[in-house]
């Protein structure tokens, strides 16, 4: 595990300042708030972005990388909302940080805490969050997941612990097991980057078993990108073009699949 979790952040780079990020959540024209959703006696802090339209619309529970709730997870939060959805991201760091949120913490604390999380606390933190958003006035009670990075793979497991979930985005993260995989009712959308092996290489297998248990996986490769190049493409620091492309040709796709 210890080992996953350090490739992932050499994988991902040096994540810098997100001031960039802080500033276009600012910025936006959208309604932000911070709640308290608590389930057996614990508290998930969790973050909402409502779009700003006339009808009900379905939710989009956003899981965030292995950096824990940063800036960045904020901006791509409102993202969904300025795409027409309820987007709710828990920061499921809530309890650890100095503040009960990932803000106030370095990047290696946030790393090592995630690290350290049950994975039976993360899908009831994630249960309670959607749980949540499903009975959200504005919601009309469809539900999606989207993950990146470490939540990408956790986006795949939630899938195998939620039913009601109309898909499951999958942005350059790890499978769940096969044995698990035979849970998963709704539709797997992936989302990679070219160079990024470590990743890719759970694609084959990931494909082969999925099509033998009769469930829809769809993964699409992005040549050029790296890892992580959701945030990395929208960094006015990026200096890999192919990013940058990448990021946008998966906001096509992915705004066409939550339609369907």
């Amino acid at each position: 595990m210890q080992q996953t979790i350090l490739l992932l952040a050499l994988a991902a780079g040096t994540l810098s300042a997100q001031d960039w990020a802080r500033q276009l959540v600012e910025k936006s024209p959208r309604h932000h708030e911070w709640v308290t959703i608590k389930h057996d006696g614990r508290p998930v802090e969790t973050f909402i972005a409502y779009p700003e339209v006339k009808d009900k619309t379905p939710v989009v529970i956003v899981i965030h990388e292995i950096f824990g709730h940063t800036d960045w997870v904020e901006n791509v939060t409102d993202e969904f909302a300025a795409a027409g959805y309820i987007a709710i991201s828990a920061d499921l760091l809530s309890g650890v940080g100095p503040n009960g949120r990932t803000k106030g913490m370095t990047q290696s604390e946030a790393i090592a805490a995630i690290g350290k999380l049950d994975p039976n606390q993360i899908t009831a933190d994630l249960n309670a969050v959607a749980d949540y958003g499903k009975k959200l006035p504005a919601s009309n009670g469809k539900l999606f997941v989207a993950g990146f990075c470490w939540g990408g793979g956790q986006s795949f497991r939630f899938a195998t612990n939620r039913p009601d979930l109309s898909a499951a985005f999958v942005f350059y993260g790890t499978p769940p097991d096969k044995e698990s995989m035979a849970r998963i009712k709704a539709p797997v959308y992936g989302f990679y980057a070219g160079n990024d092996a470590r990743v890719d290489a759970t694609i084959p297998p990931t494909t082969s078993q999925m099509k033998e248990l009769g469930r829809v996986y769809e993964p699409v490769i992005y040549e050029g990108a790296g890892h992580g190049f959701m945030r990395a493409g929208e960094d006015p620091g990026n200096t890999v073009a192919a990013n940058g492309k990448a990021r946008e040709e998966a906001w096509a796709r992915l705004k066409i699949l939550l339609k369907t």
